[in-house]
């Protein structure tokens, strides 16, 4: 038992790299569709690539897109609507018939024809209402014949048989048709129109339900492909009737196959390629960037961001495929490029959508589009410390987008009518969400303790609190670590490092010097030194102890782990040379240990950079009438000193690339240095 713990300590890196891989794995394949895959790729407008297929077994043709809408449209069209009659209407309008009479008809209560006129009204509103009143706004379309539902009886009608009150006059003219009373037509014209009251209304409820259920009714097959009947030949076009078959034999295949086969052995299938290409995702980066593969927190973010841009996907697919094309699956190699490299990025993006080509449908259009939209985003310029350059790569990524469905709807359609354009709105709200990105960085920045360009922008402004403190009290430190700065970020442009990182780091790597800043010779004035009053070790400790209290201090001031590296590093495991020889000098016996910087070494070039940057400018100072072959060699041999203390071991910057550094360093110094030829007084 305890030799298993020890070994669990010792590999527990691996060992979580392994549960990395595997529960990764695992996720996936669990949000994958639990079904068995057509052996057979082919698309609509291209020939049938593989041998003569016929039935293996009796299936249904679905019908096409356009045939089932069309069918849709007909119901719709078709569909007997349902209106709703106000039975609490006629009641009102005979009240108000009552109350109106006396004042339409002037003539006496003891009148004989008084009731005769009073009872004909009251004749007129009930044949007016015997089907009803239809609101002048109700515009009635499709079929004519509906559904009138009152009360709880519902009966069939033509929608010709209700009133509108523009005909009021024309539909009363018919009941006064060899009437006795057709001499007071007006006068009953003008009180029914006062009176009445449309009591007819469009129950859009009732309609939809109806509409509805007629279209769940809907069959989507419309014939029967029978066992060893020939589908497609080879060389065929796959289009027509043959597309709606393959597409049925697809369909159907897989349901079958899902039934035959043990759910076990397909779920094995897929957890077997998604081990793979997770696999080769970790075997790239361990071999490309094994500083990223040291890191657990740092895998942890690539896997994590692999599996939800996996998940989104397959929600949305499931949800409604229609909606794919609005996901910002190129987000990914965007923010994966900002935090590390463009070749992890693009990398990652691929092993990404061959997963989603065992969900999504038109597989070999998505991962064409994709791929093509992820290498553009890599290529593009995303620093995203210039808010312009996001907004340029998500155009250029929209753009591949348009270009790429318009031209396979051409290769499918044979022409560019059938652009659906709620697709092309899609692949817009694909650029907005895409935009995100920057907002998500700075989550992630928090979360993770990542570092991207736009947080070294912020921390190179030179008025942020730590800088001006360095320049209050130690004002010859911090013009030193600017001069450090201007020399390393020119140093890293030459050999591909990243400058904005290489230069926020020299601006912080002295910060250490603030508390004791009177014993560092750049801050010194008048020329006392306070080291004459101390034996050669504790000025040792002193001058090496501003590494440890820089690193205190940036914690202090959460600066990210990457800044607080190059104040770990910039001396390496270096010696205080002066202090040590003065103590071989003065003491007998000396601990070396206490004149030794306690490391560690550079590990990166950006780093290495800072180390070489360092180092030739504080010396620089020590130059008495510098020439520039002088210069040059002052320059080579700091470096060179550096090279045989074995400084760059751990990092991976080449000889070469060293070079290119002491060319730079020293065109750099000469030029600061202002060599020039002497002219004549």
């Amino acid at each position: 038992m305890k030799n298993l713990w020890q070994f669990i300590l010792k590999n527990q890196s691996f060992i979580y790299k392994g549960l990395l891989l595997i529960g990764s794995s695992f996720l996936i394949v669990y949000l994958f569709p639990k079904g068995g895959t057509f052996k057979y790729e082919f698309q609509k407008g291209k020939p049938w690539q593989h041998p003569t297929l016929y039935a293996p077994f009796d299936y249904s043709i679905i019908k096409s897109e356009s045939e089932l809408e069309t069918e849709k449209k007909a119901i719709i069209e078709g569909q007997s609507k349902y209106y709703r009659a106000d039975l609490s209407v006629i009641n009102e309008v005979k009240n108000s018939y009552n109350i109106q009479f006396k004042n339409f008809f002037k003539i006496p209560v003891s009148n004989k024809d008084y009731n005769l006129l009073f009872d004909f009204g009251k004749n007129l509103i009930d044949e007016i209402y015997k089907y009803g009143i239809l609101p002048i706004s109700l515009e009635h379309s499709g079929n004519k014949s509906i559904f009138l539902i009152k009360g709880n009886n519902e009966s069939t009608l033509n929608i010709d048989d209700f009133i509108k009150l523009k005909n009021l006059k024309n539909k009363l003219s018919e009941y006064f048709v060899n009437s006795p009373f057709d001499g007071y037509f007006n006068i009953y014209y003008e009180l029914l129109f006062e009176v009445v009251q449309p009591n007819i209304t469009l129950d859009d409820k009732f309609t939809k339900n109806a509409v509805n259920q007629a279209i769940k009714k809907v069959s989507v097959f419309r014939g029967l492909v029978q066992q060893n009947m020939k589908i497609i030949s080879k060389g065929e076009v796959v289009e027509g009737e043959k597309y709606l078959s393959l597409l049925s034999l697809k369909n159907e295949y897989s349901s079958k196959l899902w039934n035959q086969y043990s759910y076990y052995w397909i779920i094995f299938g897929y957890s077997i390629l998604v081990l793979l290409t997770f696999f080769s995702l970790m075997l790239f980066i361990n071999n490309y960037r094994p500083e990223i593969f040291d890191n657990n927190l740092e895998m942890t973010f690539i896997f994590l961001n692999v599996v939800i841009i996996i998940a989104l996907t397959t929600v949305i697919v499931n949800f409604d495929v229609k909606l794919l094309y609005a996901v910002p699956i190129c987000i990914l190699p965007l923010i994966l490029k900002t935090f590390f490299d463009p070749r992890l990025g693009l990398f990652t993006h691929v092993i990404t959508i061959l997963n989603l080509g065992f969900i999504v449908p038109n597989s070999f259009e998505f991962v064409f589009l994709q791929t093509m939209a992820g290498i553009v985003t890599i290529l593009s310029i995303t620093q995203l410390q210039n808010r312009a350059n996001l907004f340029i790569t998500v155009g250029r990524i929209v753009m591949i987008y348009l270009l790429g469905y318009i031209s396979f709807t051409i290769i499918h359609e044979g022409g560019i009518s059938n652009v659906n354009f709620v697709i092309i709105g899609l692949f817009l709200l694909n650029g907005l969400l895409t935009l995100f990105a920057q907002p998500l960085i700075y989550l992630y920045e928090r979360i993770f303790k990542l570092v991207s360009d736009v947080s070294l922008l912020e921390l190179s402004d030179t008025n942020s609190k730590l800088l001006k403190d360095l320049s209050n009290k130690a004002p010859g430190s911090f013009h030193h670590s600017l001069q450090v700065a201007n020399l390393a970020e020119t140093a890293a442009a030459e050999i591909g490092a990243n400058t904005l990182l290489v230069r926020v780091g020299a601006l912080y790597h002295d910060i250490g010097k603030m508390n004791t800043p009177a014993y560092f010779s750049e801050n010194q004035t008048g020329g006392v030194s306070p080291h004459e009053e101390l034996t050669p070790d504790q000025s040792a400790k002193i001058i090496i102890n501003h590494v440890k209290e820089g690193i205190e201090m940036a914690k202090q001031y959460k600066l990210p782990d990457r800044i607080i590296d190059f104040i770990r590093t910039h001396h390496g495991n270096s010696w205080v040379y002066y202090f040590y020889k003065k103590a071989q000098e003065t003491e007998q016996l000396i601990n070396e240990k206490d004149f030794q910087y306690p490391g560690p070494k550079p590990f990166s070039k950006e780093t290495a950079i800072l180390m070489m940057s360092d180092s030739v400018e504080a010396a620089s100072k020590s130059l008495r009438e510098p020439t520039v072959d002088k210069i040059e060699q002052f320059v080579n041999t700091i470096i060179d000193k550096q090279i045989d203390e074995k400084q760059f071991n751990d990092c991976n910057i080449t000889l070469s690339e060293i070079e290119t550094v002491k060319k730079v360093l020293s065109k750099k110094l000469i030029n600061v240095y202002h060599l020039r030829v002497e002219y004549p007084e």
